[in-house]
């Protein structure tokens, strides 16, 4: 019987490599060839009990990344954390898709796959330490995922799973991405004893996939289920910022940008250069909507996955404020003291709604003439090509960040009046910290600004500009959207 089914998978596959399209075009649109067509491929069970597991896997990974974003110390590896949970919520928003394509509700895609997988990815998200996050993530969980889907691309059917082939075609591009940056940082950052120290974490992993069958379950169980070891520990989201070293004054309140920026007086090139301030302060964002996105709990998947597309627009625009400082010669870390008081406050004092209220409220006074427009145009105004795209790409992100709070909070309110002013009321509850981080010798808020003014005057060849120059408005009393502050703690 095995020798007559072998001879007619002969005879099938010489059909198939014998077939001619119309003047040797090729076949099936490009897809694959006659013989890969003629091979059966996944059925759609099967295909379908792999992409969940890839959508665990994924989900878990973007968790893991947001809940770190707060309390890494190392700004790149906030943004670069920033970037990969935000494509991790667009590969699994494309996976639920498929999903939901070949199968009637309900799904089961809240459902874990697996118990070891659960361990697996409880342990990334408890790991301590930049060391051990780096290892767990890049060496060990992602290559696993980038070799499921490579599996899974290859066995399912060229035509009849296109759909699934193509958005794991995608995914593995990305993820490669991914590992490329990922490799660079643990070659950075990881020392041989943080190594070796990890390998306690490192065992248990791999005995999670081993008796999961592999991420995708396609292997046979191996071993037992592993003891937890990091998250024997229940895991508990940290919102309380942390900086690296090039920070080294982030009690700092000393410049108040926003007085600088509406004052019609202030000439545009140097309202350029407290414009790259802002732009790099916005750190504070990703690190607060970070602590919104891991702590609130019960939402649908679109919730998550657009709070993410805006906590990384606003990493974005954090590097885009680098990228402007770094056009103008101006060495930040040395020059300019970025704080991290917005976040420290908001983590730390209100709900994650009320801090969601915060950030919609902010974002309505940014939508006017006077806000991102004003940016906008104040770049064109000096003349300066790369602020007048910077600020061109901020503008149209608050477009798409209005409608995520309009889809996401404010249709939770009774009104959109409503929404705005209890924004404004949540946000006048933050208590700055000004007086007593000062009496505590945490900071003494320094004028930085007509320093690193004067410094950029004479690179470029100017004479400072005299009310630039003087500039010397704090936070004490005006909050950033110039609002008279009723507190200052």
């Amino acid at each position: 019987m095995s020798t007559q089914n072998e001879s007619g998978r002969d005879a099938v596959m010489a059909r198939a490599c014998a077939y001619q399209t119309h003047a040797g075009l090729p076949a099936l649109a490009g897809l694959g060839s006659m013989a890969e067509a003629v091979q059966p491929g996944l059925a759609v069970a099967e295909s379908v009990r792999r992409l969940k597991r890839h959508h665990y896997v994924l989900r878990r990974l973007h968790g893991a990344w947001v809940a770190r974003i707060t309390s890494e110390p190392v700004y790149e590896l906030k943004m670069a954390f920033s970037l990969h949970a935000h494509l991790a919520a667009e590969h699994v928003t494309a996976l639920r898709a498929r999903v939901g394509e070949m199968r009637e509700p309900p799904l089961g895609l809240e459902d874990v796959p697996h118990a070891a997988l659960e361990i697996l990815m409880d342990e990334v998200v408890a790991s301590q330490g930049t060391a051990e996050c780096l290892l767990g993530i890049y060496e060990v969980v992602l290559p696993s995922l980038r070799e499921s889907m490579e599996r899974h691309r290859g066995e399912a059917h060229v035509v009849a799973d296109q759909p699934t082939r193509r958005l794991l075609r995608m995914a593995v591009a990305e993820i490669d991405e991914m590992l490329d940056w990922g490799r660079a940082a643990v070659s950075a950052l990881v020392t041989a004893e943080a190594r070796e120290g990890w390998g306690p974490g490192r065992r248990v992993l791999e005995e999670a996939m081993g008796a999961a069958g592999g991420l995708d379950g396609t292997g046979p169980a191996a071993g037992p289920m592993p003891a937890r070891w990091r998250s024997a520990t229940p895991w508990r989201y940290d919102g309380v910022p942390r900086r690296d070293g090039r920070f080294e004054d982030p009690y700092n309140m000393g410049v108040n940008a926003e007085v600088f920026l509406y004052d019609p007086e202030m000439p545009p090139d140097a309202k350029v250069l407290m414009m790259y301030y802002k732009r790099l302060r916005e750190i504070d964002v990703p690190e607060m909507m970070a602590s919104i996105v891991s702590e609130t709990t019960g939402k649908p998947w679109g919730y998550y996955r657009d709070m993410t597309r805006q906590l990384w627009d606003e990493a974005r625009h954090a590097m885009l404020g680098e990228v402007g400082f770094v056009s103008a010669g101006v060495d930040w870390a040395r020059e300019v003291r970025v704080n991290f008081t917005w976040s420290l406050g908001l983590n730390t004092q209100l709900s994650p709604q009320e801090r969601h209220a915060v950030l919609y409220f902010i974002e309505q006074g940014l939508m006017p003439r006077t806000g991102k427009r004003h940016e906008w145009e104040v770049s064109l105004a000096a003349a300066n090509p790369l602020a007048a795209t910077i600020q061109d790409f901020d503008w149209a992100d608050e477009v798409l960040h209005a409608r995520i709070g309009r889809d996401w909070y404010v249709s939770a309110m009774p009104s959109a009046h409503e929404a705005v002013q209890y924004g404004d009321r949540c946000w006048s509850k933050v208590l700055m910290g000004w007086a007593d981080w000062r009496a505590r010798g945490w900071t003494g808020h320094a004028n930085w600004w007509p320093a690193m003014y004067a410094g950029w005057c004479a690179r470029e060849g100017q004479t400072p500009h005299a009310k630039a120059a003087a500039y010397h408005v704090t936070y004490e009393t005006v909050r950033a959207d110039l609002r008279d502050v009723s507190a200052s703690g």
